[in-house]
This record gives C-alpha cells, sequence and structure tokens, in this order.
C-alpha cells in the first residue's frame, strides 16, 4: 500500500483510477488554493479581467445581482491572493482600476480548458 503523506509532493500525485489506496489528503496548499477561488463571483470576475482592466462600476455592470459590498469584498481576497492589482489614480474623483497580476494570467490555459470542457460537455446528452 502507498503511503501519502501531507507532503508537498502529495499534492502533485495524481489519480486516474479509484484505487482506495490513491487516496491524497488534502493539504495546506490544495486547501489555500480552493480559497482562493471560493466565492460565487471571484471566477467570474477573473474572467472579465482577463479581458481587460475594468473600473469599479464597470465590473459591477457586467455582472448583475452582485452586490457593492460582496464585489468589494471578492477584489479585496483576490488582490489578497496575488490575482488581481488594484491601481488607484490621485485625481478627484479617485479613478481605481483592476487588472489581472502576472499570477491570475498564468490560469488563462486553465481557463481554456475548462471551458472546452464546458462546451463538449453541455452539447452532448447525458448517458
Amino acid at each position: 500500500m502507498v503511503d501519502h503523506t501531507d507532503s508537498p509532493d502529495s499534492a502533485q500525485h495524481d489519480c486516474d483510477h479509484d484505487d482506495a489506496s490513491c487516496v491524497v489528503p488534502i493539504n495546506d496548499v490544495i486547501r489555500g488554493t480552493i480559497a482562493s477561488f471560493s466565492g460565487k463571483w471571484k471566477l467570474e470576475i477573473l474572467w472579465l479581467l482577463g479581458k481587460r482592466v475594468h473600473r469599479f462600476n464597470e465590473l459591477r455592470r457586467a455582472l448583475p445581482g452582485i452586490t457593492q459590498h460582496v464585489l468589494t469584498s471578492q477584489l479585496r481576497e483576490l488582490e489578497r491572493d496575488g490575482m488581481v492589482l488594484r491601481t488607484l489614480y490621485p485625481q478627484v474623483p479617485p479613478r481605481v482600476e483592476y487588472a489581472l497580476t502576472d499570477k491570475a494570467r498564468a490560469l488563462r490555459p486553465v481557463f481554456r480548458e475548462i471551458f472546452a470542457w464546458a462546451r463538449k460537455t453541455r452539447s452532448t446528452p447525458e448517458t
């Protein structure tokens, strides 16, 4: 039986089968990564910012149903996690722009694969 401990290497172990010996514990790296994307709006915010730089109200208009408080909170968390760059321009009235960081831009291939999977699985009936 293989011993998968809560080490950095365990986060890199992939199992392509349902073997009970292939259980990989969720370690702090995985847990932190999942937390970076938790929240109803974070992935949509990242998608929009992947298209171009946005101001706060542009994001709010592009996300029907999001409140100002929730958008502010989600943006702060994304900024804290190094995914979003907030730039404040000292003018009257103040102008704030949000952009993806290099760290978040590195996720583009992942997003492409997710959307390719979504197109494929939504276009075919379940068997």
